[in-house]
């Protein structure tokens, strides 16, 4: 979102991506620089039907959750959600601001969680509680989605530099997305072959069969059980 200042008008403007969003977009830098409203719905009608078209050929269709750090989480599930798809979890690292409630508004009215300063533990929770198609998150949250069994994408690298502004941006997630989402199968196959090799405490390259160690692993669950119960009660003071 921008703040556009025009004849002595401050207007908080979404960002041009998707349909209501361009459409709101060109409404409020239209009206902050004093343009007459027939040059406005020119404007309008000279891009939205292209917006409208692409999204209409490239479709989303599944669960998808979004997080991130990068700033763009809220465009994207925007975006997303225009194209079809079901999101119903929205996670940023950056703070709430005034530039960022028209998005959040408009996510929350389509029954959206958005959580901001979304930390880790937060994200992986909603992977686990929605079951996603697709999760859509930071390297620790596709790592976890996937050893679910769920297919995942890194925000950062195959997400965030994608177009999402006007025409170019729309459908511009529906190729990446929907490969990933029928890419389902393999990994359940994945798992029906490996089980659980691999992971947990057995993670790595071994030159020999792991050796357990549950004198270890009660310890260690022993002082985590006593962190827990530390923070539980200093949030209580």
């Amino acid at each position: 979102m921008r703040e556009f200042q025009a004849a002595g008008r401050s207007v908080l403007a979404s960002a041009p991506v998707g349909l209501e969003g361009t459409e709101a977009w060109l409404q409020s830098v239209g009206m902050a620089a004093n343009v007459e409203q027939a040059k406005i719905d020119a404007a309008k009608n000279k891009w939205l039907p292209a917006i409208r078209g692409a999204l209409a050929r490239m479709p989303v269709k599944g669960r998808i959750t979004v997080s991130g750090y990068e700033g763009s989480e809220l465009l994207v599930a925007r975006l997303l959600i225009e194209s079809g798809a079901e999101v119903p979890y929205v996670g940023s690292a950056c703070p709430a601001t005034p530039w960022s409630a028209p998005d959040r508004e408009w996510l929350e009215a389509r029954g959206v969680h958005v959580q901001y300063r979304a930390s880790l533990e937060q994200d992986i929770a909603a992977v686990r509680e929605f079951k996603p198609d697709l999760a859509i998150g930071t390297t620790p949250v596709v790592q976890a989605a996937k050893e679910a069994t769920i297919p995942a994408l890194y925000f950062t690298n195959l997400i965030s530099a994608r177009p999402l502004m006007g025409p170019a941006g729309a459908g511009s997630l529906a190729q990446v997305v929907n490969a990933a989402i029928a890419n389902k199968g393999r990994f359940e196959a994945m798992r029906e072959f490996f089980g659980d090799v691999g992971g947990g405490d057995r993670a790595g390259v071994w030159e020999s069969q792991p050796v357990l160690r549950p004198e270890f692993r009660a310890e260690t669950r022993r002082q985590v059980i006593k962190i827990q119960k530390r923070r539980k009660a200093e949030e209580m003071i």
